[in-house]
């Protein structure tokens, strides 16, 4: 496909220009707060162009898997209705982290653009910054003068927020002809539609203050985001990004199953090209961990889902159908994105999953809709803009569909609230992408390692080493001297000591010299490669340069050690029991415990628990030996038996942990020989978020203590229940059925008490012209009222009920209205909403039966002669 092609061929020409080849990052931006999903080719990096990290390379180039589904960026309500919106799609890039600018930037772009892209060199018509007069004369060796624009700060200033990073920007547009419309340059063509962009090249040159004052940076740098779907459409020569190869095979794969066929230019040709990027859109966001939920990102992906399923209603696919198209996608995608393959099962019944669950949830937006037409048409023939809003929103029932309904119901709509709700809506959808504020070089230990460099790190090998003073941090201040008793950070030139992380927690020990002793209570990394001894002086005094002698704690590091060898066997175990899908979404190791957080759609049972359990104990007493070795991080990208992990940022070379059956990129500590793991327990399992799932477990002395306290709780039990351990189950068991006897007997006497006191009620019953009502106080629980109000509405069929009963600190209403009364206008809904004010609470309900809590038991008398007068009112005006 030309698609993989292009891919390729980008890549391969950076990678011959000195440019690393990085892998995309998941959707799922694991390090970044700020973002729901993946939105850019730089998000990878950001922590670099702020400098707050480093690569071991200083040119890179990507193609990174997007997702941009409301926010600034994009509409979602766009996507199928325009020739080039997308929830998902592909963005080439290269970076340079200080390293060339803007000449290089621009020859590249340019060699790309006519010989990898194969544009013609005539319609590609550059656009430049105002006033970026360097950028504008290096483009006039590639283009004539003429054919350079210059735009203002909207077009053509990128910044990374209101302060840090920023600079002027180049974009690349390409002149599709005259058949897009009669402008004749990039300035008179509004829409962009004739002249396309298709390229972004971003100087970035500048850091951004608070005062709006913009100084250079140190070393400028380069990002530049291409999309290759469009890259694609204008090598085609087609109209649309979905006359693509990719996403028209996904297209043909729905006229399939749909039995229409797609024309562009017709009505239904929007549910096609919703379908098929939707599609990818959901399909990679679940290969990367994200399951549809209710909330942040899971909820974005449920709503895209939905929009899927509306559009495919269009085509006359009541049923699920996506997992019917996904293996379209997986066949012209998954050569370059394995997950998708690995995942392919567990996409397709996710999706189908949430299909049911939605065609569930608009059956009952269809009831829901009729009760809404119906009160309507009894009140002003107005449905109110917050019921079609939550028609929408919540059942996913297109406004246009809600318009025609009720058009035909002779309703209509209050639109001007239904707008207001929407833009609201959408607001909160625009917040929650916003990019927090960060200032770039504010780092200050960026410098400090240009100074004096990396600390040297032993900790693999050795448990203790001698090490100059760097540096002294007292107070949040670099400090020449630390005086006995103060607290703060220590920076020397050697450590065998680990700086908390990838989920691991950092070692604690001692500092020590002739006449000091400095205590290690943790250990952190405020910078790529910058060890920080946290802690308390509590002898003597440092000053930099002296030497100490940094020891850990030996017995702490093995168990922190042991836990994350047996972090990796549950990693294995999960895959084997559960299946490739499993991705790690976080993890802890501490000396006591460790736990592991991953990709998983459901609960585990306990069988699948002790299947786990069960293959690293098996593991653990075969004692292999934990192999550690580095390797290029290109080779390990071609090797499919090595674990890597989305999110992490790898340099040239990489750390193996090989355990022969697991291998795993990881740099934390490891044991020698899985062995000395001894003994691996479950917890603990449970959910933290929709489709992620916890297991806290512990291993060695800690796992045998659970055992322990597991024995003698089974002890204590047999003890209360005097039964030896094995008749446990079997007692209990007799217990719990002699206590449901019990239980049903004692029902049995409450519901002849209740049927008595429902006689003398229902005799109690008044009569208003032809309505028998009966509105009384009964002393009951609130079950017990539940109960007694169907009893009397059984012995009095054609009636109104209103029973209330006071408790110390509430009192509970409710109402029950017979159905010939309902329609001749009397309504539970409308009672309870009359009374329960008086009572200080709240309640509804539907017309035959209603129910609501107050808080002042007090005034239950007062609502109740109220439901009195308000019955007495109704049929003296019927």
């Amino acid at each position: 496909m030309l698609t993989q092609t292009i891919r390729r061929q980008f890549l391969d020409y950076f990678k011959k220009n000195h440019h690393a080849i990085i892998s995309s990052s998941s959707v799922v931006p694991h390090d970044d707060p700020t973002l729901l999903f993946n939105n850019a080719g730089m998000n990878q990096f950001k922590d670099v162009f702020l400098g707050k990290s480093h690569r071991d390379y200083n040119r890179a180039t990507t193609s990174q898997k997007c997702i941009r589904v409301g926010g600034k960026h994009n509409d979602l309500e766009n996507v199928g209705h325009t020739s080039r919106h997308l929830t998902f799609f592909e963005m080439l890039g290269n970076f340079s982290f200080g390293d060339y600018f803007k000449a290089q930037a621009i020859q590249f772009a340019w060699e790309v653009s006519t010989q990898v892209f194969g544009f013609e060199a005539d319609r590609i018509w550059p656009t430049v910054f105002r006033d970026d007069d360097e950028a504008f004369e290096l483009w006039t060796q590639y283009v004539p003068a003429e054919r350079i624009t210059r735009f203002g700060e909207k077009e053509n200033f990128w910044a990374m927020g209101d302060t840090g990073p920023c600079g002027p920007c180049s974009e690349l547009l390409y002149d599709r002809g005259s058949q897009f419309g009669s402008a004749t340059k990039p300035i008179e063509d509004a829409s962009g539609e004739r002249f396309l962009e298709f390229w972004n090249l971003v100087f970035m040159q500048y850091n951004r203050q608070p005062s709006g004052i913009q100084e250079p940076l140190p070393k400028p740098s380069i990002d530049t985001g291409a999309g290759l779907e469009r890259v694609v459409n204008l090598r085609m020569g087609v109209n649309s990004v979905f006359e693509t190869d990719i996403l028209r095979s996904i297209i043909a794969q729905v006229e399939q199953i749909s039995g229409i066929a797609y024309h562009p230019q017709e009505a239904n040709a929007a549910a096609f090209r919703v379908i098929a990027d939707h599609l990818r859109c959901l399909s990679f966001a679940i290969a990367d961990g994200v399951q549809p939920s209710n909330v942040d990102r899971g909820y974005v992906l449920r709503k895209v889902l939905r929009r899927a399923v509306r559009y495919g209603r269009l085509l006359k696919m009541e049923k699920p159908f996506l997992a019917e198209v996904l293996p379209q996608l997986v066949s012209t995608m998954g050569s370059d994105y394995p997950e998708l393959v690995k995942g392919q099962e567990r996409i397709a019944e996710i999706l189908t999953l949430e299909e049911e669950a939605f065609i569930r949830t608009l059956k009952r937006g269809g009831n829901i809709l009729s009760q809404i037409i119906e009160k309507s048409q009894q009140s002003d023939h107005i449905i109110s803009g917050d019921d079609a809003f939550k028609l929408k929103d919540t059942y996913g029932l297109p406004i246009e569909e809600i318009l025609l309904i009720a058009k035909d119901s002779e309703l209509t709509i209050d639109e001007p609230r239904y707008l207001q709700l929407e833009e609201e809506a959408k607001q909160r959808s625009r917040n929650v992408h916003k990019v927090i504020h960060q200032m770039a070089g504010e780092n200050v230990y960026a410098d400090f390692v240009k100074q004096y460099g990396e600390t040297k790190f032993s900790g693999y090998i050795h448990d203790s080493a001698e090490g100059s003073i760097i540096g002294l941090v007292v107070d949040g201040e670099f400090v020449q001297e630390m005086q006995e008793g103060q607290e703060g950070l220590v920076f020397l030139t050697d450590t065998p000591f680990y700086a908390e992380m990838g989920g691991q927690v950092g070692d604690t020990g001692r500092l020590e010299g002739p006449q000091q002793t400095f205590i290690v209570q943790d250990c952190v990394a405020p910078y790529k490669g910058l060890v920080a001894h946290k802690g308390k002086l509590e002898k003597g005094t440092l000053v930099v340069g002296e030497t100490v002698t940094a020891s850990i704690d030996r017995n702490r590091r093995q168990k922190i050690a042991n836990n994350h060898t047996a972090t990796h066997l549950l990693h294995w175990a999960l895959h084997r029991v559960l299946g490739e899908h499993v991705k790690q979404a976080g993890s802890v190791v501490d000396p006591l415990r460790l736990r592991f957080d991953f990709s998983h759609h459901k609960a585990l049972s306990l069988e699948e628990i002790r299947q786990i359990e069960d293959l690293v104990n098996e593991k653990i007493r075969e004692n292999l030996p934990v192999k550690v070795y580095d390797i290029r991080y290109d080779e390990a990208q071609k090797r499919d038996d090595i674990k890597q992990f989305f999110g992490e940022k790898y340099g040239s070379s990489v750390r193996v942990i090989d355990i022969d059956f697991s291998k795993e990129l990881c740099g934390g500590t490891h044991t020698s020989a899985v062995g000395t793991i001894g003994l691996f327990r479950i917890a603990k399992e449970s959910s933290i978020a929709a489709g992620v799932r916890r297991i806290e477990a512990v291993t060695g002395a800690e796992a045998a203590l659970l055992q322990r306290q597991d024995e003698d709780s089974l002890l204590k039990l047999a003890q209360i229940l005097k039964a030896p351990i094995h008749q446990i189950q079997e007692r209990l068991e007799k217990l719990l059925e002699e206590n449901k006897q019990f239980t049903n007997e004692l029902k049995e006497a409450k519901k002849g008490q209740l049927n008595i006191l429902a006689e003398n009620l229902a005799s109690q019953a008044e009569k208003k012209g032809e309505l028998s009502f009966l509105v009384a106080e009964a002393p009951l629980s609130i079950e017990e009222l539940r109960l007694c109000i169907d009893l009397v509405a059984e012995k009095l069929p054609s009636s109104v009920i209103v029973l209330g009963t006071a408790l110390p600190d509430k009192c509970q209403i409710m109402v029950k209205v017979s159905d010939d009364w309902v329609k001749q206008g009397l309504s539970a809904h409308d009672i309870i909403k009359t009374v329960m004010p008086l009572v200080e609470g709240s309640g509804g309900g539907k017309q035959q039966a209603a129910q609501g809590g107050g808080k002042n038991p007090l005034k239950l008398p007062e609502a109740l002669q109220r439901a009195k007068d308000f019955l007495t009112e109704k049929v003296s005006n019927h």
